[in-house]
This record gives C-alpha cells, sequence and structure tokens, in this order.
C-alpha cells in the first residue's frame, strides 16, 4: 500500500461511490478546487455541525471555483439520509472499503468508551484546479475551521 499524500504531491486518480447516483472521479473535477473533508460518522453533532458550516458557506466556495465532497466510511443509504436531512447542496463520498481513508492517511487509533477503535481522524484536504494536494488540516476542530478552509481557497 502506498504511503498516503502529502502536500505538493499530485493526486492520482481515484473514484468512489457518491450521492445523487453518479460515481466520484477525480479526472472528472480537473480545473476546479476541491475540498475534501473526511469525518467519522453521518449523524453525529461534531459532523453535523461541520457540515452545516460547509453547506452555509456553500456559494462562497463556488464563487471561488470550488467543489466540496465529504468522505466517511458510511453506507450510500446513510449518506442520502444525512445529506438530505441537513439539505446540503455538494455530494458525499462513501467510503466503506476505507480506499480513500488509506489514500490520505486519515484513520487512527482512537479511544472511545474506553476501547481502542480505528476510526477517521477530522481531516481536511484542498486540491487544486493542477491535481496538486496544496492544504490538509488534521485532527480538525470544528469552530472556526470551515471559515479558515474558505480563507485559504479564496487565497488560491
Amino acid at each position: 500500500m502506498a504511503e498516503s499524500f502529502v502536500v505538493n504531491d499530485t493526486v492520482g486518480e481515484f473514484s468512489g461511490a457518491m450521492t445523487g447516483g453518479k460515481p466520484f472521479q477525480l479526472s472528472e473535477h480537473k480545473q476546479k478546487k476541491l475540498v475534501l473533508y473526511f469525518y467519522p460518522k453521518d449523524n453525529t453533532p461534531g459532523c453535523t455541525t461541520e457540515s452545516l458550516a460547509f453547506r452555509d458557506l456553500y456559494p462562497q466556495f463556488q464563487a471561488a471555483g470550488a467543489e466540496i465532497f465529504g468522505i466517511s466510511r458510511d453506507s450510500m443509504r446513510s449518506h442520502e439520509g444525512f445529506k438530505e436531512k441537513l439539505g446540503l447542496p455538494f455530494e458525499l463520498i462513501s467510503d466503506g472499503d476505507e480506499q480513500l481513508c488509506t489514500l490520505f492517511g486519515v484513520l487512527k487509533s482512537k479511544m472511545m468508551y474506553g476501547k481502542q477503535v480505528r476510526g477517521i481522524e477530522r481531516s481536511t484536504f484542498i486540491i487544486d484546479g493542477t491535481g496538486k494536494l496544496v492544504k490538509e488540516w488534521r485532527g480538525v476542530k470544528v469552530p472556526g475551521h470551515v471559515e479558515i478552509v474558505l480563507e485559504t481557497v479564496q487565497a488560491l
């Protein structure tokens, strides 16, 4: 298995199951800035708050030439319900086989209720229009994060 991407790497082609009935293909999004945010689980407080913040600032991301995709290990059914419930204007990618989580190196061991579990470390990545990974945030704390991502996208 290849190491995960690091800033300034060109991100190779990848794909995944996506809401809206069409698979995600990185190559279909060339010339756009992409914001990929990995989050632990649909319908949990932090993930809901983060997704709502991306939703609320979506017009500004669009104006800056960026597209947003949320990624977690949840099923397509869960993603479709989460997207509808929150009124998300962007698509969610289901990574049940952990391929994208591995590619971006976001799976971490965490303690939950006294047990060691493997889960997604909340992380955000920006890929520019040439396919280069230009910025990453790992171990994200939700408050204020989406605003920082937007400022970064606007500055590109």
